[in-house]
């Protein structure tokens, strides 16, 4: 007899928890091999999470809603039986034996303990404004921290956050603090209070005071996808120096190649031809040639990146966004690249995803333009360095030089904009990168065959 622990799998380079939405199978439950256990969510996809092996759930360690991080055992499957008893009777058994087994004065310490737990109160973390890691919740929640004392606990970590050593110390001083800091405080003269006490303290975040509503006006909860995309947002302003550089482009040599080749292109193919495909070939060109911009930054570490692989922003029938990845995008032809873009962008309005259709993306382009938006300053997809947002193309008229003179004429003209982290992409490697992209839309061939 064997148990297998499942575990969560790797979701993403960006990805370090999930959420356990429900739960496919009941302890007891025989289990075949590949088939789904429990589905999760992450703030980039939904996903079902199939079983490795062969043989019967004895264990379920996380409930529905809880968050779960990478690496962490999910469900204990047995794959091998004597056939006398059932898995979940052995179990029980085990329990009961060791339970009459134990002294009376353990018995009795452990209702003790059970009767306390019981009686502690339910904390409901959301309605602390404050930022708690699912460690710190299940740790105040064992020690019946409440939502009030967790608030105080000063925080050491990123942001100000409160850390598993936060409050394991906080735990520890806890019988101290209550007997004596009010007293000692109060019965201190005010005149020996040292020069040295008196530095300012740095201002605390502020607060956003409550919200005036109005009658009629409607009340719409966020979505669990939307509060994940919302966090990773302010998270990412709050990691990266956000700055952008704008080119204007003239495409209007990729607009007309574009709609003689069309109709061709999908008889042959079976499939449409979109620009975006070939905004992506020129966005590979330019990784290539300028590979720094490729890249992570981990701490003090610079993690140049081997493959390019360039996720394309899709936005959802519900209006969420989901960021499908363009795999080895520099080894792709345009008719490569054209199949691809299709069809993820499909699977991605189907809600057919997987995860791995979503990982490992080094750079990220957001098309802002479908939506009739000019340009855009779009926020780098975390731990990327950068984002292309492409603006829409329209008709203007334009100056146009020629050996013979310059005349005004009507192209087909549209910007660029590039969000790039200042801490390690300067602007002279941002502006240039993205003139690249231009420079190749530009001189696109008219009469270039595919």
């Amino acid at each position: 007899m064997s148990k297998f622990e499942l575990k969560l799998p790797q979701m993403g380079e960006s990805v370090a928890e999930a959420t356990l939405t429900t739960w496919l199978k009941e302890v007891g439950d025989t289990v075949e091999l590949d088939e789904a256990i429990f589905e999760i969510a992450t703030d980039k996809v939904d996903s079902e999470v199939p079983s490795e092996v062969e043989g019967v759930l004895i264990e379920r360690r996380f409930d529905v809603d809880d968050v779960i991080k990478v690496g962490e055992v999910v469900a204990v499957i047995e794959t091998a039986s004597d056939g006398s008893d059932s898995a979940v009777e052995k179990e029980v058994k085990t329990v009961v034996e060791e339970t009459i087994e134990a002294p009376i004065a353990e018995l009795e310490k452990q209702v003790i303990v059970a009767k306390e737990t019981v009686a502690q109160p339910v904390q409901d973390f959301s309605t602390s404004e404050r930022f708690y890691s699912p460690l710190v919740k299940n740790i105040a929640k064992q020690e019946g921290i409440s939502i009030g004392e967790l608030d105080k606990i000063p925080g050491t970590g990123k942001e100000g956050r409160v850390t598993k050593n936060d409050i394991l110390a906080f735990i520890e001083n806890r019988g101290q603090s209550k007997n004596t800091s009010v007293e000692q405080v109060q019965s201190k003269p005010q005149e020996k209070i040292s020069e040295s006490s008196k530095i300012v303290e740095p201002a605390a975040t502020a607060k956003i005071g409550p919200i005036v509503k109005a009658a009629g006006d409607e009340l719409i909860p966020l979505t669990r996808m939307g509060k994940l995309i919302a966090h990773h947002m302010v998270e990412s302003l709050t990691t990266s120096a956000h700055v952008q550089s704008f080119v204007e482009v003239d495409v209007t040599n990729v607009v007309n190649w574009r709609n003689k080749t069309k109709r061709a292109f999908e008889e042959r193919e079976g499939e449409k031809l979109t620009f975006t495909p070939i905004f992506m070939e020129a966005i590979a060109v330019a990784l290539k040639k300028y590979p720094m911009v490729n890249i992570s930054l981990d701490g003090d570490t610079v993690i140049k990146k081997k493959n390019i692989n360039i996720g394309m922003a899709a936005a959802l029938p519900d209006g969420n966004l989901i960021v499908p990845v363009i795999k080895n995008a520099d080894q792709l032809n345009l008719v490569g690249m054209a199949k691809t873009v299709n069809d993820l962008a499909n699977r991605a309005r189907t809600n057919k995803l997987k995860p791995d259709d979503i990982k490992d993306g080094t750079y990220t382009v957001t098309n802002v333009g479908s939506f009739g938006s000019i340009f855009g300053t779009p926020i780098i997809n975390q731990p990327q360095v950068g984002i292309l947002a492409l603006g829409a193309i329209r008709k203007m008229p334009s100056v146009i030089e020629t050996p013979e003179g310059d005349f005004i004429g009507v192209r087909s003209k549209m910007f660029l904009s590039h969000s790039y982290d200042h801490r390690v992409v300067n602007g002279a490697l941002g502006g240039m990168f993205v003139k690249t992209v231009a420079d190749y839309l530009e001189a696109w061939d008219i009469n270039r065959e595919i």
